[in-house]
């Protein structure tokens, strides 16, 4: 049940992710954004213990926040990786 939890919290962080991303980074394929929403969750959560969260009662807001701060930031390499940027579209 866990799994399905991290794939809908991933599809939703990732499309956060790619909203808050610099730029005009949104020309990569929606595969690869949910991928990074995944990755962002999972980072996100390691980065966010790493520094001494600890959760808490309810919702944890700060951890949802590095989570969609990480996914901006892999949304934003993936981009820069695929080369599917505004900036170097073909006319």
């Amino acid at each position: 049940m866990e799994i399905i939890g991290v794939i809908i919290a991933g599809i939703i962080i990732g499309l956060l992710g790619k909203f808050v991303a610099p730029g005009d980074k949104d020309n990569i394929p929606i595969w690869l954004t949910i991928l990074c929403g995944i990755g962002g969750v999972i980072l996100g959560w390691f980065i966010y213990t790493a520094f001494g969260g600890n959760g808490s009662n309810g919702v944890d807001w700060v951890r949802w926040i590095v989570a969609i701060v990480v996914a901006a930031v892999l949304v934003v390499i993936a981009s820069t990786v695929t080369g599917r940027n505004a900036s170097s579209k073909r006319t």
